[in-house]
């Protein structure tokens, strides 16, 4: 049963995008280095960039329930010449949901949608090599490592390795995930 939707992002999504943006605790698995980022400016880019962006989706992740929204995911470099597309940001920011199956069911919700709305064959993604919630959701749903960005970003003072998988079409529906619409 699922307990939470995707929808794209409406102009007040900001304030918690901002707000979860800002959490050192957040911010140190993604990718990205941490940047104080003000409330007018994430404004700015909710509005300009995510919502009106062609090249790439931005959507919130909210709980059926009460339509609350508890985190947001991107696709990236959609490429349908070649059939492929990465996942961007990926965020469970409402800490009171981690460690409750949410980020695996948003994966879901966001893979069967790309198969079945696109002619796509592969999705890519990348994480930190110490995000393990990440690492663990992406292999369990039939992603493999494809390799390994030796010191690939500066963050915390030291340089990070990034961990690059990805999953085929055929593989994700033997994994039993696919369903198809």
């Amino acid at each position: 049963m699922n307990r939470i939707y995707l929808r794209a992002f409406e102009p007040s999504d900001y304030i918690l995008i901002n707000k979860w943006r800002n959490d050192p605790e957040i911010s140190k698995l993604l990718v990205g280095n941490y940047n104080y980022v003000s409330l007018e400016r994430e404004k700015h880019w909710v509005a300009d960039k995510a919502i009106n962006d062609k090249e790439s989706m931005y959507f919130a992740i909210c709980l059926l329930s009460t339509d609350e929204m508890i985190g947001y995911a991107s696709l990236m470099k959609m490429d349908l010449r070649n059939q492929k597309v990465e996942v961007g940001g990926f965020t469970i920011g409402n800490k009171s949901m981690w460690r409750q199956g949410y980020s695996k069911e948003a994966h879901i919700l966001l893979f069967n949608y790309v198969f079945n709305a696109f002619p796509i064959n592969k999705i890519k993604s990348h994480c930190l090599e110490e995000h393990y919630v990440t690492i663990r959701t992406l292999t369990s749903l039939g992603f493999k490592q494809e390799g390994i960005l030796k010191e690939e970003v500066y963050k915390n003072g030291e340089f990070k390795n990034l961990h690059i998988y990805s999953v085929l079409r055929s593989e994700y529906k033997e994994a039993g995930f696919l369903r198809e619409s």
